[in-house]
This record gives structure tokens, C-alpha cells and sequence, in this order.
């Protein structure tokens, strides 16, 4: 009876000196998706691309490196760079700018012409460079990269021409 006793005592503080440590960061890869996308009189596509922020803490994002495929064509690159502060769990936009191939303007014009019933798949993949908000954890400065992946359907908004959502 004695040696169980002395065993739950020490279980006992073991539990309290592990609750009394440091507390532990949970940082998780952005979701990130194309929330508009606008094709610009030079033919470009103007992205704003949304960051949600997946993680127990803040995170600085800095710079998204990828490629958008669009109806399973030729991906293209797409580059930003920028300084995104957004806190846990909370999301916010980012602009880039993509030159498309004439295939993907031929299937986004096939799409226009549907109107809004039209839809057309896309893929964005690539890596974001992010740290830890420093406000919420100065000692981690370390640096991340995270890859992402997003799937889904652009179709034309009714009433605002060249725009898709």
C-alpha cells in the first residue's frame, strides 16, 4: 500500500512540474485560397490571395513562392512578396499578379461566357515564408516554410465584369 502511494505521489508531481513548464507553441501550415481574382486590361490576373492562419499564435507572413494551374493546364509562377501580420486563428489578403497562358485565358473566357453558372478548377501549390509573431513569443525567432496546397473552382460574379470569385 505504501509503494502505491508513493508511486501516485510521484505520478502526482510529475503532472504539476510538467504543467509548470514552458508553454508550447502550435504552429501549423496557412490555409491559403484564391478569395477574387480580376483580369486586368493588360491581360494580367490579379490575384488576392487569402491567408488563414492556422496556428495557436501569430504569424508574420513574408513571401508566397508557387505555381496556379488552371483547368490542368501549364502551371504558371506565381511570386509575392509582402509583409502579412495575422493573428491566431484569423485570416487576411494579399495582391499578386500572374501572367496567364493564352490556354487559361481561352478556358477562363469559355467559363465568362457561362456566366455564373460557369466554373473553372484551379490549383495553387508552393511554399510561404513566415515566423512567429515576435510580440507573442520574442524568443522564437526561427523562421519558417511551409508548403501549401489549394484547390478549387473559380466562376464569374454576377453584374462585375472580369471578375471571379
Amino acid at each position: 500500500m505504501k509503494r502505491l502511494l508513493h508511486g501516485l505521489a510521484l505520478l502526482l508531481l510529475a503532472i504539476v512540474l510538467t504543467a509548470c513548464g514552458p508553454q508550447r507553441q502550435s504552429v501549423f501550415p496557412p490555409t491559403i485560397t484564391i478569395q477574387q481574382m480580376r483580369v486586368q486590361p493588360d491581360g494580367a490576373w490579379q490575384l488576392t490571395l487569402r491567408f488563414q492562419n492556422n496556428s495557436y499564435t501569430g504569424m508574420e507572413y513574408q513571401s508566397i513562392e508557387g505555381s496556379l494551374q488552371v483547368a490542368q493546364g501549364i502551371p504558371v509562377r506565381v511570386h509575392a512578396t509582402f509583409n502579412l501580420d495575422v493573428p491566431s486563428f484569423a485570416g487576411d489578403v494579399v495582391q499578386a499578379e500572374v501572367l496567364p497562358t493564352p490556354a487559361m485565358t481561352q478556358a477562363l473566357q469559355a467559363v465568362a461566357s457561362k456566366g455564373s453558372s460557369g466554373s473553372l478548377p484551379y490549383v495553387l501549390n508552393g511554399i510561404v515564408h513566415c515566423v512567429p509573431n515576435l510580440e507573442d513569443h520574442p524568443d522564437n525567432k526561427n523562421p519558417r516554410d511551409f508548403p501549401v496546397s489549394s484547390n478549387s473552382f473559380l466562376s464569374p460574379v454576377p453584374g462585375v465584369p472580369n471578375t471571379y470569385r
